[in-house]
């Protein structure tokens, strides 16, 4: 079959992935090199910014202490979903979590009228359903790699020597 365009034309680099992979594989590193560096960046110094979460939050009827425990989790929790969505690693379930962290932000910043940072938020709410809806295009990561392994074992002679009963 011939391609219907220069751009079907495999390349050795492209063999075997498709557009919708590669286009998967790229939002997928995008979003999660974003979540866990705003994580990181933020665990290096929590009660920094669990204070200024506090603040911003003063005005509003979330008490304090609930303010200050969701920001002192929030850079531990971003930097776990960040690492597992540019892995690829338990990637369905790293992306729900990370929309409900979403929602949270979401609510939070609804509460504060904060409309242009809740806009933001809104792109990031909309990265994680679009890659949790096409989940299937996940070709290139850990949990694929993991799901071919299993569905072909390695031959004998490459696992070594049957134990001894």
């Amino acid at each position: 079959m011939r391609p219907s365009s220069p751009s079907d034309v495999p390349t050795p680099f492209f063999r075997g992935i498709t557009h919708e992979m590669a286009g998967y594989l790229l939002l997928r590193l995008a979003l999660g090199l974003n979540i866990l560096v705003h994580g990181l960046v933020r665990i290096g110094n929590p009660t920094a910014f669990a204070d200024t979460l506090v603040q911003l939050f003063a005005n509003t009827w979330l008490p304090s202490p609930l303010v200050r425990l969701f920001a002192l989790l929030l850079p531990f929790v971003e930097t776990l979903l960040g690492a597992l969505i540019t892995l690829g690693l338990l990637t369905r379930t790293a992306l729900f979590a990370g929309g409900l962290v979403m929602v949270s932000l979401i609510f939070g910043t609804a509460l504060r009228s904060d409309w242009e940072t809740l806009g933001l938020q809104m792109i990031y709410a909309t990265l994680y359903s679009l890659l949790l809806a096409a989940a299937s295009f996940n070709g290139l990561s850990l949990d694929a790699w993991r799901v071919k392994a299993r569905s072909h074992p390695a031959p004998a002679s490459v696992r070594g020597p049957a134990p001894v009963p």
